[in-house]
């Protein structure tokens, strides 16, 4: 179960990329812009998959969805909070039928399903980040506004606040401008939000310089995960910040349009 991104990690789900991620036949409709080699990806997956786990994190790995390679990207699927997880509905197609496969997984977990997004509504997870007492949601390509009226009636029902931001067209998700990197603090784009869009909060603010410059994965208060290829210029502002940041090469991930966040499915943070 999970209320704040800002907290401990304890137990994500992610799907190490073998086959789909590479079948070039899917990637027009699946929106992955490059090829990328397998043995890097593996490797660098790998890679973060041992850095969770030597923070102490359990990592379930999943089996690829056979033929979607967006697959990889569990954060999309699933939405997990403090009662159990919402079952999301795609706003690209071609990721349509992955909800199942990932909310089956979960139940298998122990973690309920306690919603779901009906069409015509679409919420993919990149668009949400809950924060103790606010969910901070985007309104963006994939995520719209029917699915952000039934999230915000499911997430009120549990206690939260619901903030939401219309993002430009260079914006995949809200993750990719903003993450959590404590309880209380957040990583965020400057000029890309309202002003009031994160009163209560502490702010880390960084020039936007591409698709993923806000995107971390916040491992505990002040500790986080960056994509070293491609944000130096963030993690030396993070960590002049006092944020402890382990930079690793995930390089061959955007080349499908995703950034470190995009990988991992936190079910469990304490």
């Amino acid at each position: 179960m999970l209320r704040n991104e800002g907290d401990r990690l304890t137990r994500v789900v992610v799907s190490t990329p073998r086959d789909a991620y590479f079948d070039v036949s899917t990637h027009a409709g699946a929106n992955i812009p490059e090829l990328a080699d397998r043995e890097r990806t593996i490797e660098q997956h790998d890679a973060l998959k041992a850095t969770m786990e030597g923070f102490g994190c359990q990592v379930i790995d999943l089996p690829e969805l056979a033929g979607d390679p967006n697959s990889v990207f569990t954060r999309d699927v699933a939405l997990a909070t403090p009662n159990g997880h919402i079952k999301l509905r795609m706003g690209l197609e071609a990721r349509r039928g992955e909800e199942a496969w990932m909310s089956e997984a979960l139940a298998a977990l122990g973690e309920p399903c306690v919603g779901e997004i009906t069409a015509p509504g679409t919420v993919e997870g990149g668009d949400v980040i809950l924060m103790g007492s606010v969910a901070f949601a985007g309104l963006t390509g994939r995520t719209n506004e029917d699915g952000i009226a039934q999230l915000s009636r499911m997430l009120s029902e549990v206690g939260y606040e619901i903030r939401v931001a219309r993002l430009g067209s260079e914006w995949m998700h809200i993750g990719g401008p903003m993450s959590a990197v404590g309880p209380q603090r957040v990583l965020c784009c400057r000029g890309v939000f309202p002003d009031d869009f994160f009163k209560g909060f502490d702010t880390v603010e960084v020039d936007p310089r591409g698709p993923s410059t806000g995107n971390v994965i916040c491992l505990a208060e002040d500790e986080v995960i960056a994509n070293a290829a491609e944000n130096a210029p963030v993690i030396a502002q993070l960590e002049r910040e006092a944020v402890k940041v382990h930079g690793l090469d995930l390089s061959e991930f955007r080349k499908g349009a995703g950034g470190p966040s995009c990988l991992v499915l936190p079910v469990e943070r304490v």
